[in-house]
């Protein structure tokens, strides 16, 4: 490792445990900064950090406008750190990168789409059996709980009671804990998971509930490598992990519309199922589907609401 390379590593590391004394997570940010580190001894460069650096840092990955932008927005950050030590550090133009406030729609979804989704979800990768094995209760698990694919992932074995059929979801988004029931046919594939991950990995590498091919953790990376590779092969395109969360709140909202219960009563526990502190965080996810706008008319006409 180069002189700038390994004075680059100190600094970032001094970073991240700064940040992490202040009470961030700082888990994404420090894989990018870390990742600049890598991108810094691959391409032998020497110092300062520059915006010329920074820039072709951030073009060197795949990924949307705004991961782009976020990137770019966390080694900025970086570099304002930095220049405390290292004057030739530039600051880095926060514009170079614009970020759009656009947020694409949600894909709801329909049962044939999830279920050709969770058919291809079983065919990823051949060659790597765990991999589609992880992939298919994964994807299974967000479509029954609406979980947030960050609280799935950082699930530990002791998080899951498979006996009372309970999870225990820790460091939320809004760093709050809570228990999520699962319905028993949910259990019963969390279970035959367990049991295959057993014999796959009799000696894993951390306490993680889901793991990887390489018996680790299960990355954001990888799971966003093997979801797409999944939605290739189901022909559906645009779909991302948390459009599940949408699907589970729509169904669910749909599902008591035909039950004729008092939707608005039962939205504090849509609410608190889904980990939200505010029932507008909840509306969020409720997005009118045909279907769920047309049985709220029929209720609406039926209840003589509307003259």
């Amino acid at each position: 490792m180069i002189g700038f390379a390994k004075i680059l590593a100190e600094r970032v590391e001094s970073y991240i445990a700064l940040r992490r004394s202040l009470g961030y997570a700082f888990n994404n940010s420090a894989t990018i900064l870390r990742a600049l580190v890598r991108y810094v001894v691959a391409e032998v460069l020497d110092g300062p950090l520059t915006q010329d650096l920074a820039v072709n840092f951030v073009l060197s990955w795949d990924g949307t406008a705004n991961g782009r932008a976020i990137r770019h927005g966390v080694v900025r950050r970086f570099c304002d750190y930095l220049a405390i030590y290292d004057s030739r550090t530039e600051a880095l133009d926060r514009r170079t990168f614009p970020r759009s406030r656009a947020i694409p729609p949600p894909h709801i979804l329909t049962d044939e789409e999830l279920g050709s989704l969770m058919s291809a979800c079983r065919r990823v990768s051949p060659g790597y059996p765990e991999r589609s094995a992880v992939l298919t209760v994964f994807v299974g698990l967000l479509a029954s709980t609406g979980l947030r694919s960050g609280e799935a992932r950082r699930l530990d074995r002791a998080d899951v009671d498979l006996v009372d059929c309970v999870l225990h979801i820790r460091k939320t988004k809004f760093r709050k804990d809570r228990l999520v029931p699962v319905h028993k046919t949910t259990l019963a594939a969390l279970r035959i998971y367990a049991r295959h991950r057993d014999t796959a990995f009799p000696a894993p590498r951390d306490a993680a509930f889901f793991l990887s091919s390489r018996g680790n953790r299960l990355s954001s990376a990888g799971l966003s490598a093997a979801f797409g590779a999944a939605c290739e092969l189901a022909g559906l395109d645009g779909v991302r992990p948390h459009d599940l969360r949408h699907r589970f709140a729509v169904t669910r909202l749909a599902a008591w519309h035909r039950e004729k219960a008092n939707v608005q009563a039962c939205l504090p526990l849509l609410a608190t199922y889904l980990g939200h502190s505010r029932y507008s965080d909840t509306a969020y996810y409720v997005t009118g589907t045909a279907e769920l706008l047309g049985m709220a008319a029929d209720r609406v006409f039926a209840d003589g609401d509307v003259a």
